[in-house]
Protein backbone atom coordinates (compact mmCIF):
# COMPACT_ATOMS: atom_id res chain seq x y z
CA UNK A 1 0.00 0.00 0.00
CA UNK A 2 1.48 3.59 -1.01
CA UNK A 3 1.46 5.82 2.08
CA UNK A 4 -0.02 9.39 1.11
CA UNK A 5 2.56 12.63 1.12
CA UNK A 6 2.94 13.88 4.54
CA UNK A 7 3.43 10.10 6.00
CA UNK A 8 6.15 9.16 7.73
CA UNK A 9 7.88 6.35 5.48
CA UNK A 10 7.88 2.45 7.23
CA UNK A 11 10.59 2.53 9.49
CA UNK A 12 9.14 5.47 11.46
CA UNK A 13 5.64 3.96 11.32
CA UNK A 14 7.40 0.73 12.86
CA UNK A 15 9.04 2.79 15.37
CA UNK A 16 6.07 4.84 16.08
CA UNK A 17 3.83 1.56 16.06
CA UNK A 18 6.66 -0.06 19.21
CA UNK A 19 7.03 3.19 20.47
CA UNK A 20 3.11 3.62 21.31
CA UNK A 21 2.83 -0.60 22.06
CA UNK A 22 5.70 -0.98 24.71
CA UNK A 23 4.89 0.57 27.50
CA UNK A 24 1.34 -1.29 27.52
CA UNK A 25 3.31 -4.52 28.06
CA UNK A 26 3.55 -4.86 31.49
CA UNK A 27 -0.01 -3.64 32.03
CA UNK A 28 -1.51 -5.70 34.56
CA UNK A 29 -4.92 -5.35 33.08
CA UNK A 30 -5.29 -6.84 29.88
CA UNK A 31 -8.06 -5.87 29.13
CA UNK A 32 -7.39 -1.83 29.70
CA UNK A 33 -3.94 -2.74 27.41
CA UNK A 34 -5.74 -4.17 24.61
CA UNK A 35 -8.14 -2.01 24.67
CA UNK A 36 -5.20 0.65 24.45
CA UNK A 37 -3.57 -0.78 21.84
CA UNK A 38 -6.28 -0.76 19.51
CA UNK A 39 -7.14 2.87 20.37
CA UNK A 40 -3.05 3.93 19.88
CA UNK A 41 -2.18 1.76 16.52
CA UNK A 42 -5.75 3.79 14.99
CA UNK A 43 -4.45 6.90 15.85
CA UNK A 44 -1.02 6.11 14.51
CA UNK A 45 -2.91 4.68 11.39
CA UNK A 46 -0.95 1.36 11.14
CA UNK A 47 -0.96 -0.94 8.86
CA UNK A 48 0.19 -4.84 9.53
CA UNK A 49 2.92 -4.24 8.01
CA UNK A 50 4.49 -1.76 10.71
CA UNK A 51 3.60 -3.71 13.45
CA UNK A 52 4.55 -6.71 12.19
CA UNK A 53 7.56 -7.94 13.82
CA UNK A 54 7.49 -4.51 16.01
CA UNK A 55 8.30 -5.89 18.89
CA UNK A 56 10.84 -8.32 18.52
CA UNK A 57 13.93 -7.70 20.50
CA UNK A 58 12.14 -5.84 22.73
CA UNK A 59 12.38 -6.70 26.92
CA UNK A 60 9.54 -7.80 28.54
CA UNK A 61 9.90 -7.19 32.40
CA UNK A 62 6.51 -9.10 32.96
CA UNK A 63 6.00 -11.72 31.03
CA UNK A 64 2.76 -13.33 32.50
CA UNK A 65 1.11 -9.82 31.50
CA UNK A 66 2.46 -9.74 27.95
CA UNK A 67 1.13 -12.81 27.26
CA UNK A 68 -1.96 -12.38 28.92
CA UNK A 69 -2.02 -8.84 26.55
CA UNK A 70 -1.17 -11.50 23.31
CA UNK A 71 -3.85 -14.11 24.33
CA UNK A 72 -6.59 -10.88 24.90
CA UNK A 73 -5.42 -9.24 21.05
CA UNK A 74 -5.44 -12.60 19.56
CA UNK A 75 -8.89 -13.78 21.05
CA UNK A 76 -10.57 -10.41 20.78
CA UNK A 77 -8.67 -8.29 18.46
CA UNK A 78 -11.03 -6.08 16.74
CA UNK A 79 -8.50 -5.04 13.52
CA UNK A 80 -5.65 -6.85 12.25
CA UNK A 81 -2.98 -4.92 13.10
CA UNK A 82 -3.65 -5.36 17.18
CA UNK A 83 -4.37 -8.83 16.56
CA UNK A 84 -0.74 -9.19 14.56
CA UNK A 85 0.41 -7.77 18.06
CA UNK A 86 -1.05 -10.38 20.16
CA UNK A 87 0.60 -13.02 17.73
CA UNK A 88 3.92 -11.48 17.95
CA UNK A 89 3.93 -11.81 21.19
CA UNK A 90 2.58 -15.66 21.51
CA UNK A 91 5.21 -16.00 19.05
CA UNK A 92 7.82 -15.71 22.33
CA UNK A 93 5.62 -16.11 25.20
CA UNK A 94 2.99 -18.79 23.86
CA UNK A 95 1.99 -22.21 25.28
CA UNK A 96 0.79 -25.30 24.37
CA UNK A 97 -3.36 -23.89 25.37
CA UNK A 98 -2.72 -20.60 22.72
CA UNK A 99 -2.44 -23.53 20.20
CA UNK A 100 -6.20 -23.48 18.92
CA UNK A 101 -6.25 -20.31 18.77
CA UNK A 102 -3.65 -19.36 17.07
CA UNK A 103 -4.76 -22.27 14.62
CA UNK A 104 -7.69 -21.16 13.58
CA UNK A 105 -6.62 -17.82 12.79
CA UNK A 106 -4.10 -19.44 10.29
CA UNK A 107 -7.00 -19.78 8.33
CA UNK A 108 -6.42 -16.37 6.97
CA UNK A 109 -4.24 -15.44 4.50
CA UNK A 110 -2.98 -12.17 6.22
CA UNK A 111 -2.03 -13.89 9.23
CA UNK A 112 -0.66 -17.14 7.70
CA UNK A 113 3.07 -16.37 7.98
CA UNK A 114 3.34 -15.08 11.62
CA UNK A 115 0.82 -17.45 13.00
CA UNK A 116 2.93 -20.18 11.47
CA UNK A 117 5.70 -19.06 12.98
CA UNK A 118 4.25 -18.55 16.59
CA UNK A 119 3.47 -21.99 16.22
CA UNK A 120 6.61 -23.42 15.24
CA UNK A 121 7.76 -21.83 18.20
CA UNK A 122 5.33 -23.43 20.94
CA UNK A 123 4.02 -26.62 18.65
CA UNK A 124 5.95 -27.89 15.55
CA UNK A 125 4.03 -30.19 14.18
CA UNK A 126 0.90 -28.12 14.51
CA UNK A 127 2.42 -24.88 12.34
CA UNK A 128 4.09 -27.32 10.16
CA UNK A 129 0.30 -28.41 9.50
CA UNK A 130 -0.39 -25.28 9.02
CA UNK A 131 1.70 -24.49 6.59
CA UNK A 132 0.69 -27.13 4.27
CA UNK A 133 -2.88 -26.52 5.06
CA UNK A 134 -1.74 -23.27 2.91
CA UNK A 135 0.49 -24.04 1.01
CA UNK A 136 0.20 -27.32 -0.83
CA UNK A 137 -0.89 -28.27 -3.44
CA UNK A 138 -1.84 -31.74 -5.31
CA UNK A 139 -3.43 -34.98 -4.45
CA UNK A 140 -0.75 -36.86 -2.89
CA UNK A 141 0.00 -33.72 -0.38
CA UNK A 142 -3.24 -33.07 -0.04
CA UNK A 143 -4.26 -36.75 1.30
CA UNK A 144 -1.01 -36.67 3.64
CA UNK A 145 -2.58 -32.70 5.26
CA UNK A 146 -6.12 -34.61 5.59
CA UNK A 147 -5.06 -37.82 7.64
CA UNK A 148 -3.07 -34.97 9.83
CA UNK A 149 -5.60 -32.98 10.49
CA UNK A 150 -8.01 -36.00 11.23
CA UNK A 151 -5.43 -37.55 13.43
CA UNK A 152 -5.67 -40.99 11.45
CA UNK A 153 -2.16 -42.20 11.70
CA UNK A 154 -2.74 -45.25 9.58
CA UNK A 155 -3.67 -42.91 6.51
CA UNK A 156 -1.33 -40.46 7.49
CA UNK A 157 1.36 -42.75 6.97
CA UNK A 158 0.10 -44.43 4.02
CA UNK A 159 -0.50 -40.34 2.83
CA UNK A 160 3.61 -40.04 3.31
CA UNK A 161 4.56 -42.76 1.22
CA UNK A 162 2.76 -41.83 -1.52
CA UNK A 163 3.94 -38.48 -1.39
CA UNK A 164 6.43 -37.76 -4.58
CA UNK A 165 9.16 -36.55 -3.59
CA UNK A 166 10.62 -34.79 -7.34
CA UNK A 167 11.46 -31.20 -6.33
CA UNK A 168 9.23 -29.91 -9.16
CA UNK A 169 6.11 -31.20 -6.98
CA UNK A 170 7.87 -31.21 -3.39
CA UNK A 171 10.31 -27.85 -2.92
CA UNK A 172 12.87 -28.76 0.16
CA UNK A 173 10.58 -26.40 2.59
CA UNK A 174 7.57 -28.62 1.87
CA UNK A 175 9.82 -31.49 2.70
CA UNK A 176 11.05 -29.87 6.06
CA UNK A 177 6.99 -29.35 7.14
CA UNK A 178 6.15 -32.82 6.16
CA UNK A 179 8.61 -33.53 8.23
CA UNK A 180 7.48 -31.84 11.84
CA UNK A 181 4.14 -32.16 10.59
CA UNK A 182 4.56 -35.55 11.29
CA UNK A 183 7.03 -36.15 13.57
CA UNK A 184 9.55 -37.72 11.11
CA UNK A 185 12.33 -38.73 14.17
CA UNK A 186 9.50 -40.09 16.03
CA UNK A 187 8.25 -42.39 13.43
CA UNK A 188 11.81 -43.97 12.15
CA UNK A 189 12.74 -43.77 16.22
CA UNK A 190 9.97 -46.07 17.28
CA UNK A 191 10.53 -50.27 16.09
CA UNK A 192 9.23 -51.43 14.27
CA UNK A 193 9.80 -49.09 11.07
CA UNK A 194 9.04 -50.55 7.95
CA UNK A 195 11.17 -49.97 5.03
CA UNK A 196 9.16 -48.33 2.70
CA UNK A 197 8.57 -45.25 5.43
CA UNK A 198 12.73 -45.45 6.21
CA UNK A 199 13.12 -44.88 2.72
CA UNK A 200 11.24 -42.03 2.44
CA UNK A 201 12.47 -40.45 5.84
CA UNK A 202 15.72 -40.82 3.81
CA UNK A 203 14.49 -39.00 0.61
CA UNK A 204 12.87 -36.11 2.80
CA UNK A 205 16.25 -35.74 4.87
CA UNK A 206 18.32 -35.94 1.47
CA UNK A 207 15.19 -32.93 0.40
CA UNK A 208 16.20 -30.98 2.62
CA UNK A 209 19.62 -30.84 2.57
CA UNK A 210 19.42 -29.33 -1.13
CA UNK A 211 19.24 -25.49 -1.71
CA UNK A 212 15.58 -24.41 -2.60
CA UNK A 213 14.18 -20.86 -2.53
CA UNK A 214 17.42 -19.50 -1.29
CA UNK A 215 18.19 -21.34 1.88
CA UNK A 216 19.10 -24.96 2.67
CA UNK A 217 16.26 -26.12 4.99
CA UNK A 218 17.92 -28.76 6.60
CA UNK A 219 19.37 -25.93 8.79
CA UNK A 220 15.90 -24.75 10.08
CA UNK A 221 14.67 -28.49 11.06
CA UNK A 222 15.39 -28.34 14.62
CA UNK A 223 14.94 -31.97 14.74
CA UNK A 224 17.38 -33.09 12.53
CA UNK A 225 20.21 -34.80 14.51
CA UNK A 226 17.48 -37.14 16.04
CA UNK A 227 16.52 -37.30 12.52
CA UNK A 228 19.68 -38.50 11.24
CA UNK A 229 20.56 -40.79 14.50
CA UNK A 230 17.36 -42.24 13.99
CA UNK A 231 17.84 -43.03 10.37
CA UNK A 232 21.16 -44.27 9.93
CA UNK A 233 20.65 -46.31 13.25
CA UNK A 234 18.07 -48.60 10.78
CA UNK A 235 20.13 -47.79 6.97
CA UNK A 236 21.04 -51.36 7.41
CA UNK A 237 17.22 -52.65 7.58
CA UNK A 238 16.72 -51.68 4.11
CA UNK A 239 17.65 -54.21 1.58
CA UNK A 240 20.28 -53.67 -1.32
CA UNK A 241 19.31 -52.06 -4.32
CA UNK A 242 19.52 -48.59 -6.42
CA UNK A 243 17.64 -46.81 -4.88
CA UNK A 244 18.46 -47.49 -1.73
CA UNK A 245 21.94 -47.23 -2.42
CA UNK A 246 21.37 -43.80 -3.98
CA UNK A 247 19.73 -42.42 -0.91
CA UNK A 248 22.32 -43.83 1.58
CA UNK A 249 25.05 -41.98 -0.43
CA UNK A 250 23.39 -39.05 -0.84
CA UNK A 251 22.74 -38.82 3.36
CA UNK A 252 26.23 -39.74 3.82
CA UNK A 253 27.46 -36.96 1.14
CA UNK A 254 25.64 -34.12 3.04
CA UNK A 255 26.84 -35.41 6.67
CA UNK A 256 30.63 -35.29 4.76
CA UNK A 257 30.81 -32.00 3.58
CA UNK A 258 27.15 -30.30 3.06
CA UNK A 259 25.22 -28.23 5.03
CA UNK A 260 24.42 -30.54 7.60
CA UNK A 261 27.83 -30.57 8.78
CA UNK A 262 26.37 -27.21 10.49
CA UNK A 263 24.19 -28.59 12.43
CA UNK A 264 24.60 -28.87 16.63
CA UNK A 265 26.28 -32.79 16.80
CA UNK A 266 27.51 -33.70 20.07
CA UNK A 267 31.34 -34.24 19.96
CA UNK A 268 32.04 -37.35 17.36
CA UNK A 269 27.84 -38.03 16.66
CA UNK A 270 28.33 -37.15 13.16
CA UNK A 271 31.37 -38.99 12.31
CA UNK A 272 30.00 -42.25 13.82
CA UNK A 273 26.70 -41.90 11.82
CA UNK A 274 29.44 -41.79 8.10
CA UNK A 275 31.16 -44.86 9.86
CA UNK A 276 28.11 -46.66 10.03
CA UNK A 277 26.96 -45.47 6.41
CA UNK A 278 30.06 -46.96 5.50
CA UNK A 279 29.66 -50.12 7.03
CA UNK A 280 26.38 -50.67 5.18
CA UNK A 281 27.53 -49.61 1.64
CA UNK A 282 30.32 -51.73 1.88
CA UNK A 283 28.82 -55.26 3.03
CA UNK A 284 29.12 -57.74 0.55
CA UNK A 285 25.33 -57.33 -0.84
CA UNK A 286 25.69 -53.50 -0.72
CA UNK A 287 28.93 -54.03 -2.63
CA UNK A 288 27.29 -55.37 -5.47
CA UNK A 289 24.61 -53.14 -6.41
CA UNK A 290 26.82 -51.24 -8.69
CA UNK A 291 29.72 -54.09 -9.27
CA UNK A 292 26.76 -56.27 -10.99
CA UNK A 293 24.64 -53.79 -12.81
CA UNK A 294 25.89 -55.27 -15.60
CA UNK A 295 28.40 -51.83 -16.46
CA UNK A 296 31.78 -53.28 -17.15
CA UNK A 297 33.50 -49.50 -17.22
CA UNK A 298 32.35 -46.69 -15.14
CA UNK A 299 33.93 -44.08 -17.93
CA UNK A 300 31.09 -45.38 -20.42
CA UNK A 301 28.26 -43.49 -21.82
CA UNK A 302 24.80 -45.00 -22.32
CA UNK A 303 25.55 -45.86 -25.82
CA UNK A 304 27.84 -48.73 -24.63
CA UNK A 305 25.74 -50.10 -21.62
CA UNK A 306 23.57 -52.88 -21.35
CA UNK A 307 22.78 -55.32 -18.44
CA UNK A 308 20.19 -56.51 -16.34
CA UNK A 309 17.93 -54.67 -14.52
CA UNK A 310 19.00 -51.43 -16.53
CA UNK A 311 16.24 -50.09 -18.10
CA UNK A 312 17.73 -46.32 -19.49
CA UNK A 313 19.46 -43.98 -19.33
CA UNK A 314 18.73 -42.57 -16.04
CA UNK A 315 19.34 -46.13 -14.30
CA UNK A 316 22.62 -45.85 -15.73
CA UNK A 317 23.92 -42.86 -15.47
CA UNK A 318 22.94 -43.44 -11.46
CA UNK A 319 25.26 -46.44 -11.59
CA UNK A 320 27.88 -43.92 -12.74
CA UNK A 321 27.27 -41.49 -10.54
CA UNK A 322 27.56 -44.44 -7.37
CA UNK A 323 30.67 -45.85 -8.84
CA UNK A 324 32.37 -42.66 -8.83
CA UNK A 325 30.92 -41.04 -5.72
CA UNK A 326 30.95 -44.41 -3.77
CA UNK A 327 34.36 -43.50 -1.42
CA UNK A 328 34.08 -39.84 -1.32
CA UNK A 329 31.92 -39.65 1.71
CA UNK A 330 34.24 -42.12 3.48
CA UNK A 331 37.96 -40.43 2.20
CA UNK A 332 39.91 -38.65 4.26
CA UNK A 333 42.42 -36.31 3.71
CA UNK A 334 45.72 -37.52 3.24
CA UNK A 335 47.64 -34.42 5.02
CA UNK A 336 43.99 -32.87 6.49
CA UNK A 337 44.94 -28.59 6.25
CA UNK A 338 42.70 -25.73 6.91
CA UNK A 339 41.16 -25.63 3.55
CA UNK A 340 39.44 -28.04 1.27
CA UNK A 341 37.49 -27.84 -1.78
CA UNK A 342 35.07 -31.29 -2.11
CA UNK A 343 33.11 -31.28 -5.75
CA UNK A 344 30.37 -32.93 -5.43
CA UNK A 345 28.15 -34.52 -7.52
CA UNK A 346 24.08 -35.45 -5.95
CA UNK A 347 22.21 -38.15 -7.00
CA UNK A 348 21.50 -37.72 -10.65
CA UNK A 349 17.30 -39.10 -10.43
CA UNK A 350 17.08 -35.11 -9.37
CA UNK A 351 18.99 -32.79 -11.28
CA UNK A 352 20.61 -30.00 -9.74
CA UNK A 353 24.29 -28.49 -9.89
CA UNK A 354 27.47 -29.65 -9.52
CA UNK A 355 28.62 -28.31 -6.01
CA UNK A 356 32.11 -27.09 -5.36
CA UNK A 357 32.26 -27.40 -1.57
CA UNK A 358 34.86 -24.59 -0.15
CA UNK A 359 35.36 -26.27 3.70
CA UNK A 360 37.54 -24.06 6.17
CA UNK A 361 38.55 -25.85 9.51
CA UNK A 362 36.04 -28.52 8.41
CA UNK A 363 33.12 -26.29 8.13
CA UNK A 364 31.37 -25.79 4.71
CA UNK A 365 31.81 -21.80 3.77
CA UNK A 366 29.08 -21.22 1.48
CA UNK A 367 25.78 -22.31 3.71
CA UNK A 368 27.02 -20.96 6.72
CA UNK A 369 27.95 -17.24 5.94
CA UNK A 370 26.03 -16.86 2.29
CA UNK A 371 22.93 -19.48 1.93
CA UNK A 372 21.92 -18.02 -0.85
CA UNK A 373 22.73 -20.51 -4.02
CA UNK A 374 25.85 -22.57 -3.91
CA UNK A 375 29.06 -22.26 -4.64
CA UNK A 376 30.50 -21.56 -8.47
CA UNK A 377 30.90 -24.50 -10.21
CA UNK A 378 34.57 -26.27 -10.23
CA UNK A 379 34.71 -25.00 -14.20
CA UNK A 380 34.20 -21.76 -12.71
CA UNK A 381 36.29 -21.74 -9.49
CA UNK A 382 38.94 -24.75 -10.50
CA UNK A 383 39.55 -24.84 -14.09
CA UNK A 384 40.10 -20.70 -14.55
CA UNK A 385 42.60 -20.87 -11.68
CA UNK A 386 40.38 -18.41 -9.74
CA UNK A 387 41.55 -20.07 -6.08
CA UNK A 388 45.55 -19.84 -7.15
CA UNK A 389 47.27 -17.33 -4.57
CA UNK A 390 49.64 -14.96 -6.61
CA UNK A 391 51.12 -11.86 -5.09
CA UNK A 392 48.48 -9.75 -6.42
CA UNK A 393 45.70 -9.68 -4.35
CA UNK A 394 42.52 -10.71 -6.79
CA UNK A 395 38.86 -10.54 -5.52
CA UNK A 396 36.75 -13.78 -6.58
CA UNK A 397 33.28 -14.56 -6.68
CA UNK A 398 32.68 -17.68 -4.45
CA UNK A 399 28.99 -18.15 -4.63
CA UNK A 400 26.25 -16.04 -6.04
CA UNK A 401 22.53 -16.10 -5.32
CA UNK A 402 19.94 -17.96 -7.60
CA UNK A 403 18.29 -14.57 -8.85
CA UNK A 404 21.80 -12.86 -9.94
CA UNK A 405 24.21 -10.68 -7.45
CA UNK A 406 22.31 -7.83 -8.47
CA UNK A 407 19.09 -9.48 -6.58
CA UNK A 408 20.15 -10.86 -3.53
CA UNK A 409 23.72 -10.47 -3.76
CA UNK A 410 27.13 -12.21 -3.57
CA UNK A 411 29.89 -13.79 -1.93
CA UNK A 412 33.23 -12.66 -2.36
CA UNK A 413 36.57 -12.79 -1.26
CA UNK A 414 40.08 -11.21 -1.96
CA UNK A 415 42.62 -13.79 -2.11
CA UNK A 416 46.31 -12.93 -2.09
CA UNK A 417 50.01 -14.61 -1.18
CA UNK A 418 51.74 -12.94 2.05
CA UNK A 419 55.63 -14.59 2.20
CA UNK A 420 54.65 -18.05 3.37
CA UNK A 421 50.87 -17.84 4.07
CA UNK A 422 47.77 -17.37 1.66
CA UNK A 423 45.09 -15.06 2.80
CA UNK A 424 41.56 -14.56 2.22
CA UNK A 425 40.26 -10.98 3.42
CA UNK A 426 38.01 -8.51 2.49
CA UNK A 427 34.75 -10.33 2.69
CA UNK A 428 31.74 -9.31 0.68
CA UNK A 429 28.48 -10.58 1.34
CA UNK A 430 24.68 -9.65 2.40
CA UNK A 431 24.26 -8.65 6.17
CA UNK A 432 22.08 -11.66 6.71
CA UNK A 433 21.14 -15.28 5.99
CA UNK A 434 17.89 -16.29 4.40
CA UNK A 435 16.45 -17.13 7.85
CA UNK A 436 16.77 -13.23 8.17
CA UNK A 437 19.28 -14.06 11.00
CA UNK A 438 22.71 -11.52 10.78
CA UNK A 439 25.40 -13.65 8.91
CA UNK A 440 28.02 -14.67 10.66
CA UNK A 441 31.13 -11.83 10.41
CA UNK A 442 34.06 -13.48 8.61
CA UNK A 443 37.55 -12.82 9.98
CA UNK A 444 40.77 -12.62 8.04
CA UNK A 445 42.00 -16.62 6.94
CA UNK A 446 45.51 -17.53 6.52
CA UNK A 447 46.52 -20.62 4.93
CA UNK A 448 49.98 -22.30 5.07
CA UNK A 449 50.81 -21.49 1.69
CA UNK A 450 52.50 -24.61 0.46
CA UNK A 451 49.31 -26.61 2.14
CA UNK A 452 47.02 -24.40 0.29
CA UNK A 453 48.91 -24.20 -2.79
CA UNK A 454 48.56 -28.31 -3.05
CA UNK A 455 44.99 -28.87 -2.26
CA UNK A 456 43.77 -26.37 -4.84
CA UNK A 457 46.28 -28.10 -7.16
CA UNK A 458 45.02 -31.62 -5.95
CA UNK A 459 41.37 -30.01 -6.79
CA UNK A 460 42.26 -28.77 -10.04
CA UNK A 461 43.45 -32.23 -11.30
CA UNK A 462 41.07 -34.46 -9.48
CA UNK A 463 38.76 -35.21 -12.34
CA UNK A 464 37.16 -38.67 -10.34
CA UNK A 465 33.81 -36.59 -9.83
CA UNK A 466 33.09 -36.07 -14.22
CA UNK A 467 30.96 -38.24 -16.11
CA UNK A 468 32.40 -38.23 -19.97
CA UNK A 469 30.79 -35.77 -21.35
CA UNK A 470 31.16 -33.29 -18.17
CA UNK A 471 34.60 -33.84 -19.46
CA UNK A 472 34.40 -33.28 -22.80
CA UNK A 473 32.34 -30.10 -22.06
CA UNK A 474 35.85 -28.86 -20.15
CA UNK A 475 38.42 -29.85 -23.08
CA UNK A 476 35.90 -27.86 -25.40
CA UNK A 477 36.02 -24.94 -23.03
CA UNK A 478 39.91 -24.85 -22.29
CA UNK A 479 40.35 -25.31 -25.71
CA UNK A 480 38.12 -22.04 -26.49
CA UNK A 481 39.78 -20.32 -23.81
CA UNK A 482 43.31 -21.35 -25.25
CA UNK A 483 42.42 -20.32 -29.03
CA UNK A 484 40.28 -17.69 -28.79
CA UNK A 485 40.27 -16.75 -32.36
CA UNK A 486 38.43 -19.91 -33.24
CA UNK A 487 35.13 -18.15 -31.85
CA UNK A 488 36.40 -14.68 -32.82
CA UNK A 489 36.60 -15.17 -36.70
CA UNK A 490 33.03 -15.20 -36.45
CA UNK A 491 32.51 -12.35 -34.47
CA UNK A 492 31.56 -14.32 -31.26
CA UNK A 493 33.25 -15.27 -27.49
CA UNK A 494 32.66 -18.00 -25.62
CA UNK A 495 29.98 -17.50 -22.31
CA UNK A 496 30.79 -21.41 -21.28
CA UNK A 497 30.87 -24.95 -22.02
CA UNK A 498 29.29 -27.28 -20.07
CA UNK A 499 26.55 -30.09 -20.00
CA UNK A 500 23.35 -29.57 -20.05
CA UNK A 501 20.77 -29.70 -16.63
CA UNK A 502 18.22 -31.99 -17.46
CA UNK A 503 19.80 -34.21 -19.84
CA UNK A 504 23.73 -34.34 -18.57
CA UNK A 505 24.53 -36.81 -21.18
CA UNK A 506 24.35 -33.43 -23.62
CA UNK A 507 27.44 -31.11 -23.66
CA UNK A 508 26.02 -27.26 -24.48
CA UNK A 509 28.67 -24.55 -25.47
CA UNK A 510 27.21 -21.49 -25.03
CA UNK A 511 28.72 -17.80 -26.86
CA UNK A 512 28.08 -14.76 -28.04
CA UNK A 513 27.85 -12.97 -30.69
CA UNK A 514 28.38 -9.58 -31.04
CA UNK A 515 29.25 -7.72 -34.86
CA UNK A 516 32.76 -6.38 -34.72
CA UNK A 517 34.50 -8.83 -31.93
CA UNK A 518 36.54 -10.38 -35.54
CA UNK A 519 37.52 -6.75 -36.86
CA UNK A 520 39.32 -6.22 -32.84
CA UNK A 521 36.15 -3.68 -32.40
CA UNK A 522 33.56 -4.16 -30.10
CA UNK A 523 29.95 -1.74 -29.65
CA UNK A 524 28.71 -2.97 -26.27
CA UNK A 525 25.42 -0.67 -27.31
CA UNK A 526 25.03 -2.92 -30.51
CA UNK A 527 22.87 -5.68 -30.86
CA UNK A 528 23.79 -9.27 -29.68
CA UNK A 529 22.66 -12.47 -29.16
CA UNK A 530 23.47 -15.94 -27.29
CA UNK A 531 23.98 -19.37 -28.92
CA UNK A 532 23.99 -22.61 -27.53
CA UNK A 533 24.95 -25.67 -29.33
CA UNK A 534 24.52 -28.19 -28.52
CA UNK A 535 25.71 -32.78 -29.20
CA UNK A 536 24.99 -35.42 -27.48
CA UNK A 537 27.82 -37.54 -26.03
CA UNK A 538 28.64 -39.97 -28.78
CA UNK A 539 30.35 -42.66 -26.56
CA UNK A 540 34.02 -41.76 -27.98
CA UNK A 541 36.46 -40.56 -25.46
CA UNK A 542 36.04 -37.39 -24.03
CA UNK A 543 39.69 -36.03 -25.86
CA UNK A 544 38.28 -37.36 -29.22
CA UNK A 545 34.89 -35.41 -28.73
CA UNK A 546 35.98 -32.63 -27.75
CA UNK A 547 39.30 -32.13 -31.03
CA UNK A 548 35.86 -32.84 -33.21
CA UNK A 549 34.35 -30.26 -32.01
CA UNK A 550 36.63 -27.66 -31.64
CA UNK A 551 37.55 -28.61 -35.35
CA UNK A 552 33.80 -27.99 -36.29
CA UNK A 553 33.86 -24.61 -34.63
CA UNK A 554 37.27 -23.45 -36.45
CA UNK A 555 35.74 -24.33 -39.67
CA UNK A 556 32.27 -23.76 -40.06
CA UNK A 557 30.48 -20.87 -38.61
CA UNK A 558 28.42 -21.86 -35.25
CA UNK A 559 25.57 -19.59 -35.65
CA UNK A 560 24.44 -21.77 -38.43
CA UNK A 561 24.25 -24.90 -36.52
CA UNK A 562 23.49 -23.23 -32.61
CA UNK A 563 20.60 -22.14 -31.22
CA UNK A 564 19.58 -18.65 -30.30
CA UNK A 565 18.97 -18.75 -26.42
CA UNK A 566 19.11 -15.08 -25.79
CA UNK A 567 19.54 -11.61 -26.91
CA UNK A 568 15.94 -9.77 -28.10
CA UNK A 569 13.83 -10.20 -30.37
CA UNK A 570 14.71 -6.86 -31.72
CA UNK A 571 18.40 -8.04 -32.45
CA UNK A 572 17.40 -11.00 -33.89
CA UNK A 573 15.64 -9.42 -36.27
CA UNK A 574 18.43 -6.53 -37.32
CA UNK A 575 20.72 -9.57 -37.34
CA UNK A 576 19.22 -11.75 -39.12
CA UNK A 577 18.14 -14.53 -37.18
CA UNK A 578 15.02 -16.20 -36.17
CA UNK A 579 13.86 -15.16 -32.92
CA UNK A 580 12.68 -18.72 -30.71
Amino acid sequence: MTRQPGNPDRAEARAAATGAIAPLLSDPDALRAADEVHRRLHELGAQVADVRNALAGLPLDDEAAARALGRRLVRTGTSAPAVSVGIDLLARLGEPEDVACLTVLGLFRSFARPVVAALTAIDCPTGALVWLSRCTEGRELRRLVDALLARDDRAARDGLLAVPLDPRAVGSETARRIAEAVMLDDIISNDPVDAPTLAQAGRLLVRMGRADDYRHEILAYDRATAAYEAFVTRAAQLSPGLDHYAILLSVALDLHSGPSVLLGWRPGQREALLESLESVLTAPAWAAVPADSGLTDPGLTDSGLTGPGLTGPAERRRIQWIRRAARQPFTRPAAPGRLRIEVVVRDPAVPECVETRVLIDGRPLVPEVFGRGPAHSPEYLLDTGRLRATAEPREVRLAEAYCTEGCCGALHVTICRDGDQVVWRDWRHPRTLPSGRPAPELPEYRFDAAAYDAEIARAETDRSWAWPARNAARLIAAGLRDRPGVLARWDARLDWAGTDFGEPDTIAVSFTFRPGIAAGRQDKDGHYLQFIWELHDDGTPAEQQAAAALHRLSTADPKGYAQVRGGSRESAEALGYPWP
